[in-house]
C-alpha cells in the first residue's frame, strides 16, 4: 500500500506541476471548441493579471510538496482550494465526462491523504 500511495501522490504531484507551469510557459495546446461559459469564465479570469500565476505558483509549490513524504500534508492542505475550483469547474462551467471524472480522481486522491495526515491537522483545529 505504501508504494501505492507514492505511485499516486507521485503522479498527482506532477500533474499539478505540470498544470502550474503551462500556466507561464503556454506549452500545451488550448482547445478549440470551449462552451461559452467556459470562454467567458476564462476571458474574467484573464483580466486579473496576477491570479493566473498566483495559481500556477500554488500549484507547482504544492505538487512539489505533495511529491515528498515528509511534506505531503502541508502540500495537500495548498492544493485543496485548487483542488475544489477545478472540480467545480469540471462540474458546472464546463461539463463533460473525461474532466469530471479526472477531477473526481484527483479529489478523491487528495482527500484520502487530507484524511490521511489528520493526526498533523488536529494542532489546527484545537
Amino acid at each position: 500500500m505504501k508504494y501505492v500511495k507514492f505511485i499516486l501522490c507521485l503522479l498527482f504531484g506532477l500533474m499539478f506541476i505540470n498544470a502550474g507551469l503551462d500556466k507561464f510557459l503556454h506549452y500545451m495546446p488550448m482547445p478549440k471548441e470551449m462552451p461559452e461559459d467556459a470562454k467567458q469564465a476564462f476571458e474574467a479570469l484573464m483580466k486579473l493579471p496576477w491570479l493566473l500565476p498566483l495559481v500556477g505558483i500554488v500549484e507547482i509549490f504544492g505538487g512539489l510538496l505533495f511529491i515528498l513524504p515528509k511534506t505531503r500534508a502541508l502540500g495537500a492542505i495548498i492544493i485543496l482550494p485548487v483542488m475544489i475550483g477545478i472540480l467545480l469547474h469540471n462540474c458546472t462551467v464546463a461539463p463533460a465526462p473525461p474532466g469530471i471524472g479526472i477531477a473526481a480522481v484527483l479529489f478523491i486522491i487528495n482527500l484520502w491523504i487530507l484524511i490521511d495526515n489528520r493526526k498533523k491537522y488536529e494542532a489546527l483545529i484545537s
